[in-house]
């Protein structure tokens, strides 16, 4: 049997079930699938036998697989047979950046730094030989951990036949018309992309700040310039997305990048980046924006995706050049516990946990979904993106479906924690417990052996949590018992993480 015609609860490779079919053309359907090995959701395509591009799509899967930036997604397997070939993606999560656009007009330089964003992931796609070639606004995501997500990379491209005799312009006038739509909401282009079309005079498209007032002559000219608009020279037209991305890169107003903590040790200094400094790396979207970049809204529901926006870094910039965007004021509780915690971490050394995942240990059927575990290891890598539990709704305790859930650290050996300062989002709300144990099992019954060391409720940005009584163990969780709302007055209720620094003994 051709996997092309499978229902759903159909098997693939003994691991992979599909559940819904998502689109379908002449020859391939795209599911939604789960992963029952790894107990995650996952994207699948599947081909009719005989489907004429099966070779151009698997090798541009294979292709995509073997590239490492997490703005792309992810291929995780190919299957090439004839009878049953099928390809298996990350499931894409997080609003497109059409939806945002129906949703309300997007701030210009909130624009540009998404677009850019997605113009250095296609910059390295194209070093490595990979060229995208169906850029649209569907194909752009902005995922709830707070970051750029690109798909169909090669893929699109091969499974619809579109051909291109210069790849790297091809997605260079790609970007253009990204960065177009973002700045105007319409679409340059005569192909269907799901927004309203641009007005053309001589069958070219006006310049954004001729349809949309408030656009940056800086960021109308990038735009203009990548999609060959009137008013430039050829020589002047961008080739290549790296040319793009630098010029955007270029266009956007540099931010200022605030001095670090001073540190007594090598160690400490480069824990203390997460305990005073990633407070600028969390979206924006849950606080008030800075004040040149408010995102105009017409959808309550869209708020948060809009909002964060404005922190999306231009590839290749430094992390740390994003800490003024948004910084806003501690809390009164924050600032003199992190004082405190300075004082309390004297004679202690820093911790660097070996790893990091969602500790969801009261999953019930009512609420079968996972706390982002992929998103875990940005809290320690130092990913902007940080980590998220999932969005619940209407109730700031988890939906009313669990009492609590959160984010394990493994500290790589049993120690005692004296303080632990951790980053979260900048609305407060969120009612956390520390805990330490000996085991990650992520079971009810271990959150019940597990000793609670700390506590705090209505936590938001850099908080230092206090341990006057350490107990010696290996493993130690950043526990929610109620969730901050994703934005003030808003009905949508999320924790996040953006950065954790540990000061112990052994």
């Amino acid at each position: 049997m051709s996997t092309f015609t499978s229902e759903p609860g159909v098997r693939l490779g003994g691991r992979y079930r599909l559940e819904d079919r998502l689109a379908a053309a002449a020859g391939w359907s795209a599911w939604k699938a789960i992963d029952e090995i790894l107990a995650r959701p996952v994207s699948v395509i599947t081909f009719a036998a005989g489907f004429p591009r099966l070779d151009q799509v698997t090798t541009a899967a294979r292709a995509a697989s073997r590239l490492t930036d997490t703005r792309l997604t992810q291929v995780f397997d190919v299957e090439e047979s004839w009878e049953h070939a099928y390809i298996v993606l990350e499931w894409p999560v997080g609003d497109t950046l059409g939806d945002m656009l129906a949703a309300g007009s997007i701030e210009p330089l909130a624009a540009a730094r998404i677009v850019g964003d997605v113009a250095g992931a296609l910059s390295g796609a194209h070093a490595a030989g990979l060229a995208h070639l169906c850029l649209r606004p569907d194909a752009i995501r902005w995922t709830p951990g707070g970051g750029v997500k690109v798909t169909g990379l090669g893929i699109d491209a091969a499974l619809t036949g579109v051909p291109a005799e210069d790849p790297q312009l091809a997605d260079t006038r790609g970007l253009g018309q990204l960065l177009y739509a973002a700045l105007t909401g319409l679409w340059p282009g005569q192909d269907d992309a799901g927004l309203p079309p641009a007005p053309e005079s001589e069958g070219r498209p006006w310049r954004p700040r001729q349809v949309r007032a408030g656009v940056p002559s800086v960021l109308d000219d990038v735009a203009a310039r990548a999609l060959g608009l009137r008013g430039h020279d050829e020589q002047f037209v961008f080739l290549s997305p790296a040319e793009f991305a630098a010029a955007l890169s270029a266009a956007i107003p540099p931010l200022q990048v605030p001095r670090a903590p001073a540190a007594t040790t090598r160690s400490a200094r480069q824990d203390s980046r997460w305990a005073g400094d990633q407070r600028a790396l969390r979206p924006s979207g849950t606080g008030p924006m800075h004040d040149d970049m408010p995102i105009r809204r017409r959808s309550a529901g869209r708020v948060a995706a809009v909002g964060l926006l404005a922190l999306v870094a231009v590839g290749g910039a430094s992390a740390a050049a994003l800490h003024l965007l948004h910084k806003s004021p501690s809390t009164p509780a924050s600032h003199s516990s992190h004082s405190a915690g300075a004082r309390a971490s004297v004679g202690t050394t820093a911790i660097q946990p070996v790893s990091a995942q969602g500790f969801d240990a009261l999953n019930l059927t009512t609420d079968p979904g996972n706390e982002n575990s992929d998103l875990a290891p940005n809290v320690l890598s130092g990913n902007s993106q940080g980590w998220a539990t999932q969005q619940y709704y209407r109730s700031p305790y988890f939906g009313n479906l669990k009492a609590g859930t959160g984010l394990i650290l493994d500290l790589g050996k049993p120690v005692r924690v004296s303080s632990i300062t951790v980053t979260f989002g900048s609305v407060p709300g969120a009612n956390v417990q520390i805990k330490v144990g000996n085991s990650n099992a992520r079971s009810a019954a271990n959150l019940q052996s597990m000793t609670t060391v700390a506590s705090q409720n209505n936590v938001s940005n850099s908080y230092t949590f206090n341990v006057p009584h350490p107990v010696l163990g290996q493993y130690l969780v950043i526990w929610f018992t109620k969730l901050p709302p994703m934005t003030q007055g808003g009905n949508k209720y999320m924790a996040q993480i953006f950065g954790v620094a540990i000061h112990g003994s052994s």
